[in-house]
This record gives C-alpha cells, structure tokens and sequence, in this order.
C-alpha cells in the first residue's frame, strides 16, 4: 500500500482524522485480522466523530453562552416549588422539531438562567444551532442596526438559530421602539424556530413591559404561548442564601 498516495488522497477529500490515522488503523487491522470492510468501518467511524466533536465546539462557540452550565448542576433543593419531571423532559428536546417554545417564570435567583442555558447547553451537544441573547441587548442591537439601514440583516442573526434564548425579559421597561424591535424578532421566529425564554413577570405583568401597549403585549403572548411549556419556579433567591442564613447579631 502506498501510504504517502493515500494520505495525500485523505488530505484533499479533507478527512483528517483518515489522514492522521489510516497507517495504525492498517496496522492494528492486520495484527487482529480485520477484513476490508471493517478497517474501512473503523476508518469512517473515527471521521464521523471527530467531525461531530468539532460541530459541537462550533455550535457552543456560537451559542454566546455567559456561562456553561449543565442539568445535573442545578439545585433541585432550592425553589419552594418546581416541576422537576416536566423540566426533565425538555431536555429530551422535543420541542426543537415541534419548533414550540419554553418559558421559564419565577422571581430572581431561582436558577432560571441556570435551565435555559443548560437547554441551550443540551441542543448544542446533539447538533442544533443555538444563540443566547440578553433581551435588552437584543434590542439595543437592533435598534443600533436600524439606525443604519440594516436591521432586516441584523434580525437574521436572531431569526437563523434552531433556538434563540431570550434572557431576563421584564426585568427591565422597554419604550415604544424597544417593543416594537423585540415584538418582530418573536413574530418572526413563530413557527419558525423555537425560542427559550426567562421572565420575572406573571403573563398578566407583561403589558408594564411593553409600555403598557396591550395590542403588542396580547400579539406577543398570542404567538409565544401558542406552542409553549410553561415552567413556574417559585422561593427565594439562592444567590441571598447566604445572607439569609446567617444570623444577625447584636452589640
């Protein structure tokens, strides 16, 4: 066989892996007796995954997460009130085909950042494309993008994912233009891309975030919770625990 043809070969079909490793694979393939079709078996195995490691890599770089965070890390002992099986089976992401959305409500630091990212986290292992988004930011970026002519371009980076994770909506108002800008971005992913989203507001809050526009905020809530998994998390802050639980002395 002649290697140095092959390898050059593997090099300009771009299969690293088969490059770097076809010479030990025929050798461990002669010392245990390999047919053909089974080195060759070998060959393309180690290829596929090498390139799915590399999606994956691509997909998390992309992801913009702030923080990776996994499933397992999550303190289930915390929030007063969670539906632990209903959370669990996100994570199955079957809502990414159905291109349905999920919602994450609770007051502040009760980990609902915590699931949207590990969602997010989950859908990047098993290959789909995710972006995380601050909500203000989203609108700021947009509203800068307009300003120059090019905010269909700019809605392309947050309409494009598989899934988009809107985080902290509500926790800061919103003018008339900042509604409108995020009232197109979830329009738009309707039924086109699902989106992961945390909020401290109750649904019926939500027009005090939208500047009080109940039209926009009724077109919003129509379109987010058509095809939505609602998760309600409610206690105290795990982030004030601390403070919480230690005692308070006198002089």
């Amino acid at each position: 066989m002649n290697h140095e043809l092959l390898g050059q070969h593997l090099a300009y079909l771009q299969l690293a892996f088969a490059q770097e490793n076809h010479v030990a694979l025929a050798q461990q393939a002669a010392e245990k007796g390999w047919g053909h079709l089974d080195y060759l078996q070998h060959l393309l195995d180690g290829e596929v995954q090498q390139r799915r490691q590399r999606l994956v890599q691509r997909r998390l770089r992309e992801a913009r997460f702030p923080v990776r965070k996994t499933l397992e890390q999550f303190r289930w002992d915390w929030p007063k009130k969670i539906n632990r099986l209903a959370v669990q089976n996100l994570f199955r992401l079957g809502f990414i085909p159905a291109k349905a959305n999920v919602i994450f409500l609770g007051t502040v630091g009760l980990g609902k950042t915590h699931l949207a990212t590990a969602l997010g986290y989950a859908a990047c292992l098993e290959g789909h494309s995710v972006l995380f988004a601050n909500a203000i930011n989203v609108i700021n970026d947009l509203a800068a993008a307009q300003l120059h002519g090019g905010l269909k371009q700019q809605l392309k980076k947050y309409l494009t994912p598989q899934v988009l994770i809107l985080d902290e909506v509500g926790y800061l108002p919103i003018d008339q233009h900042g509604a409108d800008l995020l009232f197109q971005t979830i329009s738009q992913r309707y039924e086109r891309g699902s989106i992961i989203l945390t909020t401290n507001k109750a649904f019926k809050q939500w027009p005090g975030i939208f500047n009080n526009d109940s039209t926009i905020t009724s077109a919003v809530l129509d379109r987010l919770l058509h095809h939505a998994e609602t998760i309600v998390i409610e206690g105290g802050s795990y982030r004030m625990k601390d403070q919480l639980e230690t005692p308070v002395t006198t002089a």
